[in-house]
């Protein structure tokens, strides 16, 4: 069993940056494909980011070029490094991980979510 544990929202100004964490234990790390999704009220979960465990990754259009998803092995961590943040951003983010397969509908294992706020 995994469990991942999000960090780092909050909330920030237009055109701000956030750093989000999400510390994974209970698996073997390294052969897990990691993902974040994000939602706001009365929509549905939206993908990311994912990264694989050969740390080939992926960006939704929607934050392509602002969004940066890496991961760090050794501290079984991935992050989302998050700029030039717009008030549409605001929403829960949540970190989800799969055994081998990259989540981009979702994974077996999710965080319980972090809020960030984009103020305008």
């Amino acid at each position: 069993q995994v469990q991942l544990v999000e960090s780092g929202g909050g909330l920030v100004q237009t055109g701000g940056s956030l750093r989000l964490s999400c510390a994974a234990s209970g698996g073997t790390f390294s052969s897990l494909g990691m993902g974040w999704f994000r939602q706001v009220p009365g929509k549905e979960r939206e993908l990311v980011a994912t990264i694989t465990w050969k740390l080939i990754n992926y960006s939704a259009e929607s934050v392509k070029g602002r969004f940066t998803i890496s991961r760090d092995n050794a501290k079984n961590t991935v992050y989302l490094q998050m700029d030039s943040l717009k008030p549409e951003d605001t929403a829960v983010y949540y970190c989800t991980a799969h055994p081998l397969i990259v989540p981009n509908r979702g994974g077996r294992y999710w965080g319980q979510g972090t809020q960030v706020t984009v103020s305008s």
